[in-house]
């Protein structure tokens, strides 16, 4: 019996994987016909035979989303670009990174930005690896392996998945099925339609029982819901989108498919960016760190966390970075909403206190770094647990003695003192206290300055807290589904239904009944705005939704550009010069 393929993928030969290529290398492999002679990573799944074949051939696609997905690629792409994020010259020493992040900031980037071209570089080699695996299994089905139908569909869904992130940062995606093929660069309607068509390929035939680590059908769903969320601005990057009613009765349609199929939402927050979260019913897509694989990064974590604070005492050597921080224009959106209550006491996501401090400990009058030795409590090692949410003010944490150990007490205990700042105290010792206020000034661009994202729990289970993360790295969930269904809704009119799908939201983050947030009483644009940077914050969609609604030409801290073509970011030059030898075949985008 004949294995079903979808019409639109036909196979020539077999491609194995390198660990690294050269850009030039990785963009001839993409771009071009060239055929890349390459060994298999060590990233396979367990297996023998026709089973390490299909392993073989997917997992270094999976495992290449990692890479896509570290803080200094697409994420800080996708954070450092929104009105979320902010990432300073940190005391005049750290992070200037040759300017790319305060330049994306600032929507001033050039086709040199390293962190624009680091992102094409990593997304474009991912879908090489796409299309490798693609043909790959595309021959083993051909060759009678069933085993290999379901994985042939994940990776046509990866391949579209890959070619949205590149949709969304350049406004085109790469048209290829083979090795031996020249990609072919589609854009605006042309490029809706091939996504359309390879989602609408397999969203029927692909497994619905993969877990989260793989894609499966809600997941593919998820993909077309967002793909006709966003069309309208796909189709006309530059002018004002027109959202087509039959769009947004599409992405009502998968977003029910989803919604009604079997996932729930977490009524505690923050246990989506937990240590077991791979299990948690609310995720739809996520990279699996578990096991193994607990080697990979936890950039998400510590990226924005002090460098004078140990997240995990067990790991002496662990701390932050004091990177990003978020904008008090983002942190002001909560103040707004809530008015004279504290977002922390009426919005669960806002905050988890973990870090308990006595009553007695919290007043710090008087009480400063040089005259602290007895104002501390103690907790077993395993214990300690970083507050959660936004980070404000003075932090709490263990303290190193002189030779680098972690101090303890008689009983082995450790320490949990105010955290000093080391990195730009200078010779005015003070403890780490985040601000509101961050900018590019600098007293504005010190280590301590910024409140902190603090979404991501550090791993219990990984060797050490700040490399390596046992915890999955959430990319699709079912809060933002609500929140897409909402959008739609509220597109063609349905207020009332917008408003319900909000409210569930809000008001399913129950399990710390004081925190729960209060149902809304009315629904706009900009209330739905702003409640999707309440639940997606810190999950690298800020960016994508500020377009869709319009904001991102406004102003906000160290931002004032205002220029439309700046929601495209410019095709790395690198990317052009490699390509020179076509003609026309990557041009520019407006404005750079």
């Amino acid at each position: 019996m004949r294995i079903h393929l979808p019409e639109n993928i036909k196979y020539m030969k077999t491609i194995s994987f390198r660990k690294l290529l050269p850009t030039a290398a990785l963009l001839l492999a993409f771009l071009s016909c060239t055929t890349l002679e390459e060994e298999v990573l060590d990233e396979s799944l367990t297996g023998t035979g026709q089973a390490e074949i299909v392993s073989g051939s997917i997992a270094p696609v999976y495992g290449m989303l990692r890479q896509v997905w570290l803080h200094t690629v697409n994420f800080g792409l996708q954070e450092v670009a929104s009105d979320e994020a902010i990432l300073p010259y940190r005391g005049g020493t750290d992070w200037f990174d040759g300017g790319k992040f305060i330049a994306v900031h600032q929507h001033l980037m050039t086709p040199t930005n390293s962190l624009v071209g680091d992102s094409w570089t990593y997304i474009t080699l991912s879908l090489s690896r796409a299309v490798a695996a693609e043909e790959q299994l595309g021959l083993e089905v051909e060759n009678g392996n069933s085993n290999a139908q379901n994985p042939l569909y994940e990776m046509v869904a990866i391949k579209a998945y890959l070619n949205m992130l590149a949709m969304d940062n350049w406004g085109l995606v790469f048209r290829k099925d083979r090795s031996d093929q020249q990609s072919e660069i589609l854009r605006g309607q042309e490029a809706v339609d091939y996504l359309e068509s390879e989602l609408l390929s397999v969203v029927n035939l692909i497994s619905s029982s993969n877990g989260p680590g793989r894609m499966n059908k809600h997941a593919v769903e998820a993909l077309l819901a967002r793909l006709y969320l966003n069309s309208a601005v796909y189709r006309d990057p530059y002018g004002t989108p027109n959202f087509r009613p039959e769009d947004m009765d599409k992405v009502i349609e998968y977003t029910n498919n989803i919604i009604n199929g079997g996932y729930a939402l977490s009524p505690e927050y923050f246990d989506l960016f937990n240590d077991d979260n791979n299990s948690n019913p609310e995720i739809i897509f996520s990279l699996d760190q578990r096991g193994v694989l607990q080697t990979e990064h936890s950039r998400w974590q510590y990226w924005s966390i002090s460098g004078d604070q140990v997240p995990r005492p067990e790991f002496p050597s662990t701390r932050g970075t004091d990177a990003v921080a978020a904008t008090p224009d983002f942190i002001q959106s909560w103040y707004d909403a809530y008015g004279d209550v504290d977002p922390a006491d009426a919005d669960a996501r806002f905050f988890q206190e973990n870090t308990i401090i006595p009553e007695n400990l919290r007043d710090l009058t008087g009480v400063n770094p040089t005259n602290d030795e007895d104002h501390f409590y103690t907790v077993e090692a395993t214990e300690f647990e970083m507050d959660r949410g936004i980070l404000r003010n003075i932090i709490w944490g263990p303290r190193k003695d002189g030779n680098g150990n972690i101090m303890t007490d008689e009983n082995g205990k450790v320490k949990i003192y105010p955290v000093i700042n080391r990195r730009s105290s200078g010779a005015d010792i003070r403890y780490v206290d985040h601000t509101f206020q961050v900018d590019f000034t600098n007293e504005g661009s010190l280590h301590n300055t910024g409140h902190r994202f603090s979404k991501y729990q550090f791993s219990r289970t990984a060797p050490n807290c700040c490399s390596n993360s046992s915890v999955d790295i959430v990319l699709i969930r079912l809060g933002e589904i609500y929140l897409m269904r909402a959008e739609a809704k509220l597109r063609k009119g349905d207020n009332a239904g917008a408003l319900a799908d909000v409210n569930t939201l809000r008001t399913s983050r129950n399990a710390r009944p004081e925190q729960t947030p209060a149902p809304l009483n009315s629904i706009d644009l900009d209330i739905l705005f702003r409640e999707s940077g309440f639940e997606l914050y810190w999950e690298g969609l800020r960016r994508v939704n500020q377009i869709r609604f319009g904001k991102y030409e406004d102003s906000w801290t160290e931002k004032n550009d205002s220029d439309v073509n700046k929601r495209l970011f410019p095709i790395p030059q690198q990317a052009i010069d490699g390509a020179s030898n076509i003609p026309g075949f990557l041009v520019q985008n407006p404005g750079y």
